[in-house]
């Protein structure tokens, strides 16, 4: 299984998240054919059967006191590897910036998943034609303080 922190351009912005957060934050999609500067937060998830550190930027919005961020995996027949390790232990760490804070995970529902969606699809559009390229609904997942 691919531990997608190994692919280079996810590395450089995990590292780059350590030693530069407020650079990381606004991260520039542009070299990987992206719309250009985008929120990103770095989401530190405990692995469900290392128990592990396992940390990952993601694109991100806010939701109330805390951040969504969608579990597309880019449209792929499964969930992310992050995504699953949330189910398993749902208590994670949440930077921002140089904002840190200890987050719970939760998957949004019926009205508020679909104004979610609208909002991060708004933000970034390929996760629209990555919900049209699988068959499972992409969970909309929200990182609340705790």
């Amino acid at each position: 299984m691919a531990n997608f922190a190994e692919i280079p351009w996810i590395k450089e912005h995990i590292e780059l998240y350590r030693t530069d957060p407020e650079k990381a934050h606004m991260w520039d999609s542009t070299p990987l054919g992206g719309p250009g500067l985008l929120p990103t937060l770095l989401l530190t998830t405990k692995g469900r059967k290392s128990g592990e550190p396992r940390a990952l930027p993601l694109i991100y919005g806010p939701a109330g006191d805390g951040y969504v961020v969608i579990a597309s995996k880019g449209g792929m027949p499964n969930h992310p590897l992050w995504y699953r390790n949330l189910e398993a232990h749902p208590e994670c760490e949440v930077q921002v910036g140089a904002k840190r804070l200890n987050a719970t995970f939760r998957v949004a529902v019926g009205e508020e998943r679909e104004r979610l969606w609208n909002e991060m699809a708004e933000l970034y559009p390929p996760y629209n034609d990555y919900q049209k390229a699988t068959e499972r609904e992409i969970p909309v997942v929200v990182l609340e303080p705790r």
